[in-house]
């Protein structure tokens, strides 16, 4: 009859999430699951060292739920999309544009999407994998198969050489993504910043893979880490490279707090005032990367730093 509910419809009036948190859990989850399975993909089909930055694409599958909408200046935009990275979520926390309190949800809920996005790699590629290892799978060797999955470090890198490599690569990107994200700098023309972002992942990678492979993401080197342990690559791949597996896990989070740190005091902190902000305020503004709100007239934010509506 005339006027009935769609199937659509009605389905989404039953399946609908109302809960905002659970909604960015779900787009964050979708989006890392992307991005995995695009990389993992392409190592598979290629062998080890290929390069899967365009995952980062899948970025825009969560816009509207994930996005960081405030940053470092007055008026800032956000990567469109999840953020996908723990460290990414730490460098939005010290930003004060995203709540403390869901940063261990957000890591978790990437590390989960990691996790079973590997076992849609491996679920597509399961004979592929076989038939190269020749029935054994193994994380070392010439028919290692685990770095499809987890990267390890080279034969010559040691556990210091590779935190520091890994401190380094991810507070470059940290840098690159607070760069594309000020809008206090030239801005990348909109709708094209997860390109951009895929770029930078890709030249850093190009540049700093040799050594490790370049995770940048704790996420992303552990969710796929504890599948192929399940799965049954065996401890292995913890004790690897002298039990290298926390090193991409620290290592990237200590990164983003360093980039962090290396944007604020080489560039957002010298950002000359806006036009008709005091001197005072827009360094204040600029320095804990307070967040401009909606505010009715004659009200204040909690810390007493933005002006009142006239």
């Amino acid at each position: 009859p005339m006027g009935s509910p769609s199937f659509l419809e009605r389905a989404q009036a039953l399946l609908r999430v109302r809960n905002q948190l659970a909604r960015e859990c779900l787009a964050e989850l979708l989006a890392v699951f992307v991005l995995i399975v695009s990389g993992a993909c392409r190592r598979a089909g290629a062998g080890r060292g290929a390069v899967g930055a365009l995952g980062v694409l899948g970025a825009p599958l969560a816009r509207g739920y994930s996005r960081s909408p405030r940053t470092l200046c007055s008026q800032p935009r956000s990567l469109a999309g999840a953020h996908l990275n723990p460290a990414f979520s730490l460098a939005m926390c010290l930003l004060e544009q995203f709540p403390w309190w869901k940063f261990p949800i957000f890591m978790a809920v990437q590390t989960f999407g990691a996790f079973i996005s590997s076992a849609a790699v491996y679920a597509v590629h399961y004979d592929a994998i076989w038939h190269y290892s020749n029935g054994t799978l193994t994380t070392s060797g010439p028919r290692e198969t685990a770095s499809i999955f987890a990267t390890y470090p080279a034969d010559y890198v040691s556990i210091t050489n590779g935190f520091v490599d890994q401190v380094i690569g991810t507070a470059v990107l940290i840098v690159g993504l607070l760069a594309i994200m000020d809008t206090r700098n030239k801005a990348v023309p909109k709708g094209l910043e997860p390109v951009v972002v895929a770029l930078l992942v890709l030249s850093i990678e190009v540049s700093m893979g040799s050594n490790c492979g370049c995770p940048m993401n704790p996420a992303r080197d552990f969710g796929p880490r504890l599948f192929t342990y399940v799965a049954g690559w065996g401890a292995e791949v913890f004790s690897r490279g002298n039990g290298w597996w926390w090193v991409p896990v620290v290592a990237p989070l200590l990164g983003s707090v360093v980039g962090f740190a290396v944007y604020q005091l080489f560039v957002a902190l010298h950002h000359p005032p806006e036009d008709g902000a005091p001197r005072a305020e827009q360094n204040s503004l600029v320095f804990v990367g307070t967040a401009l709100t909606e505010m009715s007239p004659g009200e204040k934010d909690a810390a007493g730093i933005l002006p009142q509506k006239k």
